[in-house]
């Protein structure tokens, strides 16, 4: 089958061709013909599979023909990132070459005027992150009324980042007789209700199981203990035929730090996490795309969605917490045929997550043989033994122990229980094993039950948080480690 058997016009088809594809992916051979014939959508597909095209192309189609008037935009893309509605834009823009169709982006962390003039000329397509869109909303400046054509993307990650609310509303002020197309990777409770309560009798596609893995991708778990993950990560790094690779982490602390970590052992890597503003994000993006840089660093609001063609290897530092991320995280590699490598490396701690990843997924990742070597040695040595020290002592190497006690006279035996000192006053006990951690290290823990006490939050104020994924997040500043004296 060819893109011509799809029945999209010649001018799209010249567009098509200048892309260099010839034929449709499985998504879009299903997709592209409904769509045309004005149905409602439900495209169930794992990512990479050309979902994207598989809703640009006829919405091209269909929107060559009328006009935009200002500030009612004729059809409407939500996505729930800013890079992922900028990477639908740059679809528009090239498969729309030989169309004259006008867009706009309504996202955060660029100007509003400019996307306010836009929309004040007029545009066919809006592509907007659900937060930008419900502040111009409110604000008067947009108006839905003309609205024909709704997509509603990536719709279990908009679940996750608690847009459901505001989909909701997006859908009541929009009208009745419309188009929409809702796409998702997987398919839970509330997606399915959502789709059962704001789509008209919608066509079902499901090109794969939902919650299912690319067969292209080669997955693998790496057991290795949580002090010498990095010893293992560099070693992967080193003796895999890595082109270019995505490494995710679960927390940002952990993204800049391994970034720097990286960069110290002579790697051209490069970080994008949620701190940065959205300009150096994409400055970040562009440079890992362009092969500056060949190792990215990220969190998950890069999991979702990223297109970078050639990705050969996906690395997971942390397992992650959650089971739909794992498929997402994978997904940035193996795409459109091509094949991938995705490692994991697992800790005992992150039984339990692998274990609802498999469940999800319904297959066993194969744990990966290091070569017959033991990940004990890889990873540099273990700090001396240590003994119990004396209560009002510091531990201290066993060596050392040995040799002073061997210069120390006998001690007298210890007191019976009723003869023993009173307890030490507080400024003569030692400090507590949580003091004597290094002071970025307690930050960074105290970061991460912040960051789980988020998760655990009604969605809505965790969606007010992550409207635009831009708000500060970090460690709490020294100021506010404030100690009451006792």
């Amino acid at each position: 089958m060819t893109f011509a058997d799809l029945g999209l016009s010649d001018e799209l088809l010249r567009s098509v061709n200048d892309s260099g594809y010839t034929e449709p992916t499985p998504i879009q051979a299903a997709a592209i013909p409904s769509v045309l014939m004005m149905r409602d959508l439900v495209a169930i597909a794992q990512t990479g599979t050309g979902k994207t095209a598989s809703f640009v192309l006829p919405m091209i189609d269909i929107l060559a023909q009328g006009r935009s008037r200002a500030r009612m935009p004729r059809s409407l893309i939500l996505e729930p990132t800013r890079e992922l509605a900028a990477q639908v834009a740059e679809n528009f823009e090239k498969y729309g070459a030989n169309h004259k169709l006008s867009m706009a982006l309504l996202i955060g962390g660029v100007s509003m005027g400019d996307q306010l003039a836009a929309l004040e000329k007029g545009v066919d397509v809006l592509i907007a992150t659900p937060g930008r869109l419900m502040d111009l909303f409110t604000r008067g400046k947009i108006l839905l009324t003309g609205c024909s054509m709704l997509v509603i993307d990536e719709a279990d990650r908009m679940l996750d980042m608690g847009f459901i609310p505001d989909i909701e509303e997006i859908c009541t002020k929009l009208p009745k007789q419309r188009q929409t197309l809702l796409f998702s990777a997987t398919m839970p409770p509330p997606i399915k209700k959502l789709a059962d309560k704001f789509l008209d009798n919608p066509k079902t596609i499901e090109v794969s199981r939902p919650a299912s893995t690319n067969l292209n991708i080669a997955q693998h778990v790496v057991p290795v203990s949580a002090a010498k993950k990095r010893d293992v990560l560099r070693q992967l790094l080193a003796t895999e035929e890595v082109r270019n690779a995505i490494i995710f982490c679960n927390r940002k602390t952990t993204v800049r730090e391994l970034n720097k970590s990286l960069q110290r052992a002579r790697f051209r890597s490069a970080e994008i996490h949620g701190d940065m503003d959205q300009s150096a994000r994409i400055a970040e993006l562009e440079r890992f795309k362009s092969g500056d840089v060949s190792i990215l660093v990220a969190s998950d609001v890069a999991a979702r969605g990223l297109d970078v063609k050639g990705v050969s290897h996906v690395f997971n530092f942390d397992a992650p917490w959650h089971p739909d991320d794992y498929v997402h995280r994978i997904g940035r590699t193996g795409r459109g045929g091509a094949t991938g490598i995705a490692y994991t490396l697992v800790t005992p701690d992150d039984a339990e997550n692998i274990a609802n990843i498999e469940k999800l997924t319904g297959q066993k990742i194969p744990v990966l043989d290091l070569g017959g070597a033991p990940v004990e040695d890889i990873a540099e040595p273990e700090a001396a033994p240590v003994e119990e020290a004396p209560r009002r002592g510091r531990r201290r190497p066993a060596a050392a122990a040995v040799v002073e006690a061997e210069a120390q006279p006998t001690r007298a035996p210890r007191p019976e229980r009723d003869e023993r000192p009173a307890p030490a006053t507080r400024e003569e006990r030692p400090t507590t094993r949580e003091e004597r951690r290094p002071r970025r290290e307690r930050e960074e823990r105290s970061d991460d039950r912040y960051d789980q006490r988020r998760d655990e939050r009604p969605a809505r104020y965790v969606q007010q948080d992550a409207v635009e994924d831009g708000a500060w997040n970090g460690p709490f500043p020294a100021f506010l480690n404030v100690r009451i004296p006792g």
